[in-house]
This record gives structure tokens, C-alpha cells and sequence, in this order.
């Protein structure tokens, strides 16, 4: 369906002209905007059903497009630009150029789930934007994002150990993300937790940074969660026709 609202149209698509005559009568200024015709050249007709094979995205092909998710979004309310609603169309759409245009903002969802309360269709609408950010790093067209570094980390804790140590995440993220520990707001919460907690709990914390702490008989079940994450892995990137990490994938198996 068409989307006819300005605020959508790209500023370099509009064309005013300051002294503009038609047919006699005086159309000078922005009573002579025109809409420049686009040429969309890399379609890309299975995008709607690569977003659908990725977490979150299940539900995209619901929309009809009544834009109560960005009408209820908390982002948008700032930056007018993040538009979940005109995202989706575009998705939906396969306009695959027109969306990259915007990479550098979909990641900024906060997950506030305002968008999916106020769906009508159960799409889900913060899934898909999730989805999409996710999309966007493995087709290669923005980095890792540092909340995609932090769900690794968390899974990769999870999955070896069956437990959450806090510190031991925190760190490996900000390894990862190559940012220093000492950090003012990690400082000041050591300070208070120094300050406030029992000292039971902090000789407890601190032999956790030392050993990590494994759940009983959990080689099994890490066994079997690991076995999952890599099923799951292949079937998106098979979906999202990516033979490279296919390859991969299948090497790993074969392993």
C-alpha cells in the first residue's frame, strides 16, 4: 500500500521551485513541490521471509499497517525518524536499499514493548526490530552491535555453566567491546556495594570472580543447549542465503 505521508519522503526526492507559472496561474514557492519518481534496482523479494526466519520476526507478515506501534513507540517520540511501522512496509515491501538508509537508527529500539501492547495483529513489532538489527549485522551491512555482544557473552556464561556470575559478564563484555573496567558508574557501584552489602556476600562475589560457580551434573544440559543455538544458527543463515557461514556451520558439524 502507498504511504503518502512527507515526513517519509527522502528531502533530495522533493523539488520546489521558487517562481514556477502553470497554465497561467503562479504555483511559486511549495505549492510547486514535486515528488521525484524513485527506482528501486536491488529488490530483494525474500526479505519479508528472511526477517520472519529470524527470532522476533515471526509475526511481521500480520501488519496492515495502522501505525499504532510508532504512534506508541518511545523513541520515536524523540527522534522522529525511528519508525517502526514504515520499517516493516519497507520489509515487507522488499525496498532492501530504502531500509539500509536508515541502519544506523533500527538498533536504537529500548525494547519498551509499548509497540507490541498497543498492536492490534500480535505482531510484535519490538521482535521484528530486533530481528532486523539482527538481519542487518549478518548480512554485513552495520557491526555488532554492543547489546548482540552482551547476549553472546551472556549465552556463551550460560551454556558452559549453567549460572549467571555477574562480574565474570561484565567483563568479558567489556572486553569484548573494547571499553576499560574502570568505568565511573562501575566504580561508584563497587563503592556502594562495598559500603552497604554483608560480608558474607561480598567474600562470595569475590571467590565467584575467581572460580566460576558450575551447576551440578550440567555438561549434559550444556551439551543439548549447544546443540540447539547451532540448529538454530544454520537455519537462519540458511534462510538468509548466506553459503559462507553455511560452509562454516557444516565444517563445525562435521568436526
Amino acid at each position: 500500500m502507498p504511504i503518502h505521508e512527507k515526513s517519509l519522503i527522502r528531502p533530495e526526492n522533493l523539488t520546489t521551485h521558487d517562481e514556477l507559472v502553470l497554465d497561467g496561474v503562479d504555483v511559486s514557492g511549495h505549492w510547486s513541490t514535486f515528488i521525484e519518481s524513485r527506482v528501486v534496482n536491488d529488490y530483494n523479494e525474500a526479505m519479508e521471509d528472511e526477517i520472519a526466519a529470524l527470532p522476533g520476526g515471526e509475526y511481521i507478515h500480520r501488519c496492515w499497517q495502522c501505525g499504532s506501534c510508532t504512534n506508541s513507540c518511545t523513541v520515536h517520540a524523540i527522534n522522529p525518524d525511528f519508525n517502526p511501522r514504515f520499517w516493516i512496509y519497507l520489509i515487507r515491501m522488499g525496498m532492501e536499499s530504502e531500509l539500509l538508509r536508515d541502519k544506523d537508527i533500527i538498533w536504537q529500539c529500548v525494547s519498551c514493548n509499548k509497540c507490541t501492547y498497543a498492536c492490534p495483529r500480535d505482531v510484535v513489532p519490538e521482535g521484528v526490530m530486533k530481528a532486523t538489527a539482527h538481519w542487518l549485522e549478518m548480512k554485513g551491512h552495520t557491526p555488532k552491535s554492543p547489546s548482540m555482544h552482551f547476549d553472546e557473552v551472556f549465552t556463551e556464561q550460560i551454556v558452559a555453566t549453567g549460572k549467571i556470575e555477574e562480574s565474570r559478564t561484565i567483563r568479558r563484555f567489556f572486553k569484548r567491546t573494547s571499553q576499560g573496567l574502570m568505568q565511573p558508574w562501575m566504580v561508584e557501584m563497587v563503592k556502594r556495594m562495598l559500603k552497604h552489602l554483608p560480608i558474607g556476600m561480598l567474600t562470595r562475589m569475590g571467590l565467584a570472580t575467581l572460580v566460576a560457580p558450575r551447576t551440578s551434573n550440567w555438561s549434559n544440559a550444556a551439551s543439548a543447549i549447544q546443540e540447539y543455538i547451532d540448529e538454530q544458527h544454520a537455519e537462519q543463515e540458511k534462510a538468509l542465503s548466506l553459503p559462507e557461514l553455511i560452509d562454516a556451520a557444516q565444517k563445525d558439524a562435521a568436526a
